[in-house]
């Protein structure tokens, strides 16, 4: 068996009916890197909520455990289907720093300064959600709503952050 980030993406012994065990694996596959992605942004949220300051402090923080309880929900869902499909979903810290491109280097900060960044952070992951959209196309509908359900949330959320950004003309600053 092959193995990705941890997981197996080859030659599972038994995937859900009606899919083939080809597109499974690769389903299964492109479902590690979301879970590796949501995992890190779980965390992200709870460091940003943890360590933001300034005027905006009060709106921020309660903002954003919604989105961190929210976002673990999206990380048991999505584990859950790669399970489902017959693959074996890796969430170790280990696995998950290894996979890891990105890290959140703001400490404490003003509100403004963790919500720019947030919102950079929340676009690589939609993006990526986007395109776990397209993987998905006809092999997979059942895990394509799934994605196109997180990634409706986390739109939402990254509108809420973009919301605290937004000058009176529409533009972001």
């Amino acid at each position: 068996m092959a193995r990705t980030n941890g997981t197996s993406t080859r030659g599972l012994s038994y995937t859900v009916p009606g899919l083939r065990k080809e597109d499974a694996a690769t389903v299964v596959q492109m479902l590690q890197g979301r879970l590796n992605a949501l995992n890190s942004l779980a965390l992200v949220l709870k460091h940003i909520h943890w360590n933001v300051v300034g005027t905006h402090f009060i709106a921020v923080h309660t903002m954003l455990d919604p989105q961190v309880e929210a976002v673990r929900a999206m990380v048991d869902a999505t584990a859950e289907r790669m399970a489902t499909l017959g693959g074996s979903p890796v969430g170790t810290p280990a696995a998950l720093a290894e996979a890891s491109t990105a890290d959140y280097k703001l400490g404490r900060a003003d509100a403004i300064e963790h919500l720019r960044l947030l919102d950079e952070y929340y676009s690589t992951i939609i993006e990526a959600h986007r395109g776990g959209i397209v993987t998905t196309g006809k092999a997979d509908p059942v895990t394509q709503d799934m994605l196109i359900e997180q990634t409706e949330s986390l739109e939402l959320f990254q509108w809420f952050v973009r919301a605290h950004l937004e000058t009176g003309t529409g533009s972001l600053t």
